[in-house]
């Protein structure tokens, strides 16, 4: 292949998902419009070749390292003044990094470590800087009247030698980083920062793993909009050093930190995990992970999915706990929202038809007057998802076209929410419409493969649609993922719903007795082991789960038999139902 040596420069917007996750439309039509009016014509005008863009960077080729580093600071000081009014977290910012390498010339591609170095010094800027490597600022050298800082050599990810870093930043950013000197505010939402995970093996070679674990946690953890996370290129600057929790978290502004660490002996290896509060060093959560090596992409997958799936549900928790004691941890509506949620599960926990009226209010007030609260969302349209089931209220079917109302205007508001998706799943389940929800609960799963609520929500669909394995397989995935959950009942409840219509009888009762050992007031699971007990003429069992459904949910068989509670699709898995409950004594003429 043909080589030749350039000036490459990279660039990268800052926060990109974030804003996208913010105003998706609105990003793209401002990003182009800045393509268009500023930086292509800079490249041009410079001699520069766009080599390729990444979605939101771009990979630059110059023939002179002059024209690169002129060309990335006129940019940076039009896009500096252009969004200058424009609120800082919807700000379209670069980072630039710039370097004079030998390139690799493959097609129209260009590779090779010129390029590998220009992707780590922009990961290195500054908002709105450029990181330039020391080879390029030597051949600055009275060319241009630009003021480079000198930030020493700094050892790179995948580059074996230190590389010279020399920083710029406009005016306005040089204000900005001075003013992050100071800890920066908690964000309006429970925050993390993932370490690198410290390799304890002899085997350099497991560093790799080490880091694969960090930069999979980040990623997952990121697809959980209600928590905010610290991006990886900040977590990676802390590998290699000694690390104070509670200083790195007041250095970060984040509420939790997670720290772990891999250790391998011969052909196993373990990982341990560890959640610690970094306001006060507390550890709040720990689990240790044993696997094999036979396929170190498999386990690494399946512990990322363990640990985002146990800590996401850990930091709520304790951000609500908080709340609740009375500290400010998040802005008003934030906290709002939060006990709102906090008050839909007690309400669920409780069996308490009320408590759950005021969870839907105090959501109802957050989301009129902070209409980008998800989390107010999601609490209303779940909450009124619940009320039809347990046939709550009045009008339990009104409830349900409430919550499909509700889950669609969150949908509105959070197009990309993996959460959005779930919540108009469970509504239109709950309206009988299960093959759209079977879409929107696919969809949810697609956006976040690691939400145990979503797989358990799916499964419970499933089962009622008959797609009995996959039912399984979502509902095992779910427990598996989050075995210690509170709504982990739903998935024994997916799995009871397999085994009473495919006639297990062994397999039916275990996992009925644990789904109402998980919720002892969700009524299909009793109604199931009463048609059962009928069956098989187990008369002490019916008795005792008729005795406690006649308690909390008086109505619930009788809507069965009407058909206002739909628990299988199938007409043949219904009347096997519905022929249990009438040799148990109940029949659609009971009222």
């Amino acid at each position: 292949m043909a080589r030749r040596l350039a000036a490459i420069l990279l660039s990268d917007i800052v926060g990109y998902s974030r804003l996208m996750g913010l105003d998706e439309e609105g990003t793209i039509a401002r990003q182009k419009k800045h393509r268009e009016e500023i930086i292509d014509a800079k490249i041009s005008g410079h001699g520069g070749r766009i080599v390729k863009t990444t979605g939101d960077g771009l990979l630059v080729e110059f023939p002179s390292v002059v024209d690169a580093v002129k060309c990335a600071v006129e940019v940076q000081k039009e896009m500096s003044e252009r969004d200058a009014d424009v609120p800082e977290d919807r700000r379209i910012q670069y980072r630039i990094g710039i370097n004079l390498g030998d390139i690799v010339i493959d097609g129209d591609d260009i590779l090779g470590d010129g390029v590998n170095i220009a992707a780590r010094l922009e990961g290195l800027a500054a908002p709105g800087g450029i990181c330039i490597s020391g080879t390029v600022h030597d051949q600055l050298a009275g060319k241009l009247d630009i003021t480079f800082e000198d930030s020493g050599e700094q050892t790179v990810k995948n580059v074996p030698r230190a590389v010279r870093v020399w920083r710029w930043q406009t005016d306005q950013a040089a204000r900005s980083a001075r003013d992050v000197d100071e800890p920066p505010a908690l964000p309006d939402k429970p925050s993390i920062a993932v370490l690198p995970f410290a390799n304890m093996s002899n085997d350099p070679e497991q560093e790799f793993f080490a880091d694969g674990m960090m930069e999979d946690i980040i990623t997952e953890l990121s697809r959980f909009e209600e928590l905010f996370v610290i991006a990886r290129n900040t977590s990676y600057s802390y590998k290699n050093k000694p690390v104070d929790v509670v200083k790195t978290a007041s250095e970060l502004g984040v509420h939790f930190v997670l720290e772990g660490s891999v250790r391998k002996s011969g052909n196993r290896i373990r990982i341990t995990t560890q959640l610690v509060d970094g306001q006060d060093g507390n550890h709040l959560w720990a689990e240790r992970y044993d696997g094999g090596l036979e396929d170190v992409f498999d386990l690494q997958e399946a512990i990322t999915g363990q640990i985002v799936a146990s800590i996401a549900p850990e930091i709520t928790k304790t951000e609500t706990t908080r709340i609740e004691r009375g500290e400010r941890v998040l802005d008003a509506p934030n906290e709002k929202a939060m006990l709102a949620q906090e008050t839909y599960w007690a309400a669920l926990r409780n069996h308490d038809p009320p408590m759950l009226e005021r969870a839907i209010a105090m959501a109802k007030e957050v989301a009129d007057t902070n209409p980008k609260c998800a989390l107010a969302y999601s609490t209303i349209s779940l909450a009124y998802t619940l009320q039809s089931l347990w046939r709550w209220g009045e009008d339990p079917g009104k409830s349900a076209s409430l919550a499909e109302e509700w889950a669609e205007r969150y949908l509105t508001q959070f197009p990309t929410s993996y959460k959005a998706y779930m919540c108009l799943g469970a509504s239109r389940f709950r309206l009988g419409n299960f093959v759209q929800a079977d879409r929107d609960f696919s969809r949810a799963h697609e956006l976040n493969p690691n939400d145990a609520f979503v797989l358990r929500y799916w499964a419970w669909c499933e089962a009622s649609m008959g797609k009995f394995e996959d039912a399984k397989r979502h509902a095992l995935d779910a427990i598996r993922l989050s075995p210690k959950d509170f709504f982990v009942g739903v998935s024994y409840l997916a799995l009871a719903m397999a085994a009473f219509a495919e006639r297990d009888i062994e397999g039916f009762e275990d996992w009925a007795e644990k789904a109402v050992q998980a919720q002892p007031y969700a009524p299909i699971r009793r109604a199931m082991i009463i048609a059962h007990a009928a069956e098989i003429g187990n008369q002490e069992m019916l008795d005792t789960h008729r005795t406690a459904l006649m308690s909390f949910a008086p109505d619930f068989i009788e809507s069965l038999f009407q058909g206002e509670n739909q628990l299988f699709q199938n007409p043949e898995h219904t009347k096997l139902l519905l022929d249990g409950l009438q040799k148990a004594g109940f029949s659609y003429s009971n009222k």
